[in-house]
């Protein structure tokens, strides 16, 4: 073993680091051990003019797009799923089992656009009709398959689904997620 002489002023430097720094963190634990507990702070005022909105949680999501998939797999459908909050962004989206690549996009714009006009997506498709210009709104997508989530008639949710073979079946299966939520 070496003696203290032997070794260089740096390595005695970093020992002599090393111990206080255990000195000090033994001492730090002993301390905060036998603390008293912080008492919690007061709430903040809450400010005003703040609106209250309700949202789908990620468990009834997940419930939602679980339901609106597995109607879709009992008919022997592959398709995707997805689930958007009240401001439109995806909360959930779930890709079937052989699912087109198009699918999983075309399902969250439907999603989107059914929660943005609080109505099903085929009864938009009609309104283009009348107004063309409104399927140029970006992320929206104007076919059957979207169909909005309602609490006391305002919109929290939309669920959207793209990949059956027509609009009609997946907005059969986007109303069997919403019906999902129910169960």
């Amino acid at each position: 073993m070496k003696s203290l002489q032997n070794v260089s002023v740096r390595a005695r430097v970093i020992t002599g680091s090393v111990a206080v720094a255990v000195a000090g963190a033994v001492t730090f634990g002993a301390v905060a051990a036998t603390a008293a507990p912080v008492p919690a702070a007061a709430p903040a005022p809450v400010a005003k003019g703040l609106v209250q909105v309700n949202r789908l949680s990620v468990d009834a999501a997940t419930k939602a797009a679980q339901a609106a998939l597995a109607a879709a797999k009992k008919d022997g459908q592959k398709v995707s799923v997805a689930v958007v909050d009240r401001d439109g962004n995806t909360v959930v989206t779930l890709r079937g089992d052989g699912a087109g690549p198009q699918s999983y996009e075309s399902a969250e714009r439907k999603a989107f656009t059914a929660v943005s006009w609080n109505a099903p997506t085929s009864e938009l498709v009609k309104r283009l009709q009348q107004t063309p210009n409104l399927k140029d709104i970006p992320g929206t997508l104007f076919l059957p398959g979207g169909a909005p989530v309602q609490d006391k008639g305002a919109p929290v949710a939309g669920i959207g689904v793209a990949g059956a073979p027509s609009g009609d079946l997946d907005e059969k299966y986007a109303k069997a997620g919403v019906a999902g939520l129910a169960e």
